[in-house]
């Protein structure tokens, strides 16, 4: 594993590259209030198998550079930051994964421009009307306001809260270490940058942008995989099987033991679902 930076228009994104650089190409995108070890070790698991995989930490709040003052980081925005991503390292046919917030960006993405990317992994996540879930629709709303987000997030030095109910717990199924979770409030603790970077998102964001999704993603007739825990209480396995209905070329598998942050608690399951479904013809 190596990682990397690369200078975009919107600023610099670090990112971890793994694998045979004439490997199928994975592109991985997180959520809210996470990064790249969102993915645990599924990208290394991946480059093993003869992938060449990219996990940014996208200016989703647990990024480590904030971007350019007065970049577009609503959640089309987003989107098209990762798009010029793709477009700076000359990526295409992309397999590109996604969890929770990172599914919205990633249908916002097919929406904007949908001509680098050769299928699509979608893990529990945002669709339709559910963008958010409560209560995570009420964190939207207190982290447009950078001072009352830091407050709110202040507890969460606490690993013993972070990794509760009340912080990260709810989204996975096994236990979380303080290792894991501390990278995901520090940056946004520490750094100002990083703060205006989520209120600009925050601020960006509506709730309302995944109305009518069904008539762009229905016109995307390229293999799409739905790994979906079916126990998670916030994006309901029923989301899954709606968008299983929307996409022209879909299929689902539904996960025991594993809760919003899937990649987590089923690691080798998600790779090696993404590794079967990306060798089908």
């Amino acid at each position: 594993m190596d990682r990397r930076t690369i200078e975009l228009p919107a600023g610099v994104v670090d990112y971890r590259e793994t694998g045979p650089t004439d490997g199928p190409v994975v592109v991985f995108v997180h959520g809210f209030l996470v990064d790249d070890q969102l993915w645990s070790d599924v990208p290394e698991r991946l480059g093993e198998r003869g992938f060449h995989c990219y996990a940014p930490a996208w200016p989703l709040g647990a990024h480590r550079r904030a971007l350019r003052e007065g970049t577009d980081l609503s959640p089309r925005g987003v989107a098209r930051v990762i798009l010029s991503f793709l477009e700076a390292l000359g990526l295409r046919d992309v397999v590109l994964v996604a969890n929770d917030t990172g599914g919205a960006v990633s249908q916002l993405l097919l929406d904007e421009d949908p001509s680098r990317v050769g299928r699509l992994v979608l893990t529990n996540c945002d669709a339709f009307d559910t963008f958010p879930p409560f209560p995570f629709d009420v964190l939207f709303r207190a982290a447009r306001h950078p001072g009352l987000g830091r407050v709110l997030l202040q507890t969460m030095r606490s690993a013993r809260l972070r990794n509760s109910k009340v912080g990260f717990g709810w989204l996975v199924h096994r236990r979380l270490t303080a290792e894991e979770t501390l990278g995901w409030v520090q940056p946004y603790l520490e750094d100002a940058g990083v703060r205006r970077d989520v209120a600009v998102f925050a601020r960006g964001w509506t709730g309302k942008e995944l109305d009518g999704a069904e008539a762009w993603l229905g016109r995307f007739d390229k293999p799409v995989l739905l790994v979906w825990a079916r126990k998670d209480p916030f994006f309901k396995v029923a989301l899954g099987r709606r968008l299983e209905q929307t996409f022209p070329d879909a299929r689902l598998v539904e996960v025991d033991d594993a809760m919003t942050f899937l990649a987590l608690d089923q690691p080798a399951l998600l790779a090696d679902e993404i590794a079967e479904f990306t060798a089908r013809r």
